[in-house]
């Protein structure tokens, strides 16, 4: 828990020290945030470092964002995010336990179809939708809120 507890220092210094306005350095965020979700495991970093450099935003948010799903977090929110697509499109042909016993590999999502692998994209692109927001807000905020006490 301590090892976390740094982390989360070391994570939030690094944010606010960044030398781009606050609304740079939460799109960077909400950036990776978006990437994280919508583009699978492993492909992440290798889009959204060009992309943060072509739209001058934060690097370190938009590469720290992605960790969203990370190799902790994709065995929860793959299957959640499949599953609640799979039940708004295909009235829920795939269970979430089945779903919890995949290996998350792009083997084993091949393996359950198309259905499957729609669903996982699009529950991919939702999710992406919902937390981009969410973060790019946040950040901005604790950004400003932070530079604030600071100056003064």
């Amino acid at each position: 828990m301590r090892k976390l507890t740094e982390y989360w220092i070391q994570l939030k210094a690094k944010m606010v020290r960044e030398p781009l306005p606050p609304e740079d350095v939460a799109a960077g965020w909400a950036l990776g945030v978006f990437i994280g979700c919508s583009i699978p495991f492993g492909l992440q970093l290798i889009i959204s470092i060009p992309l943060s450099m072509m739209m001058r935003v934060s690097k370190i948010g938009a590469t720290l964002g992605t960790f969203i799903t990370n190799p902790v977090t994709i065995f929860f929110i793959y299957p959640a995010q499949t599953y609640m697509m799979n039940r708004l499109l295909f009235g829920g042909s795939l269970t979430f336990s089945k779903l919890m016993e995949v290996e998350w590999t792009w083997t084993a999502v091949r393996r359950l179809g198309a259905e499957a692998m729609l669903s996982f994209f699009l529950g991919g692109i939702a999710l992406a939708i919902i937390l981009t927001p969410v973060a790019y807000f946040a950040v901005r905020r604790y950004v400003t809120v932070h530079r604030r006490k600071v100056k003064r």
